[in-house]
């Protein structure tokens, strides 16, 4: 994708909201189901009906597909944040936290972060700088490029990062109660979408990214060095 998820929109209203409201807006499932009863219908059945009946039935999967992800997002990243957060961390600060663990050398430009995460640079920026204050992240200037700003993760990121992947791995990602098929499935119904996206060619999908190149699946593969 090119513009911010919607992992990154929570960091920022996160940061903006007083500390009454933080707790909304970064997600938990409890505040969810605190906010939004159950309903006694559900609500995208009911959009498709409309559809159907307002508009005719062409658009009516895309609307309803569209519609069912960006449920999914919310749910999802709400209870990855609920993991996350006694950590001190919110999605998008854990995604950028293990593409530094997984470089080579344990840094990377902040720029470079922004093309890898898919995320505007004032995104990363904020992050990094939430990252910073934790002290899982420092800054370091560039040893070639003066006007280059790197990430570089600490040793206490490092700790934390390993922490932190040991609990998403044991809530499966917050996937549940979706199986590993499903999921495998989703994967592979969605990627062409993002490969339309022009996200990133066809011959890159399974090259191991170990060196900043990605983010390869949390809590495997290569220590960084």
């Amino acid at each position: 994708m090119t513009f911010p998820s919607f992992a990154c929109r929570v960091e920022v209203l996160a940061r903006v909201r007083g500390p009454a409201q933080r707790g909304v807006i970064s997600g938990t499932s409890r505040s969810l189901q605190a906010m939004s009863p159950p309903l006694r219908f559900d609500p995208i059945a009911e959009a498709r009906r409309q559809w159907d009946l307002n508009w005719g039935t062409d658009a009516t999967p895309s609307m309803a597909a569209v519609t069912s992800i960006m449920r999914a997002e919310q749910i999802i990243i709400a209870r990855l944040n609920e993991l996350l957060d006694p950590l001190e961390l919110t999605f998008p600060r854990y995604e950028a936290l293990m593409l530094l663990f997984y470089s080579r050398k344990g840094e990377l430009p902040l720029g470079k972060i922004s093309d890898r995460l898919q995320v505007h640079r004032a995104s990363v920026t904020n992050v990094i700088d939430r990252l910073a204050e934790s002290g899982y992240v420092e800054r370091v200037g560039h040893e070639q490029d003066r006007r280059a700003i790197l990430a570089r993760i600490t040793p206490q990121g490092k700790r934390v990062a390993r922490q932190a992947t040991r609990r998403m791995n044991d809530a499966e990602f917050g996937t549940g109660p979706l199986g590993e098929d499903a999921c495998e499935e989703i994967y592979e119904l969605l990627e062409p979408l993002w490969l339309a996206a022009g996200d990133f060619t066809k011959s890159e999908t399974r090259e191991p990214a170990t060196s900043g190149g990605g983010l390869p699946p949390p809590g495997g593969g290569r220590q960084p060095e």
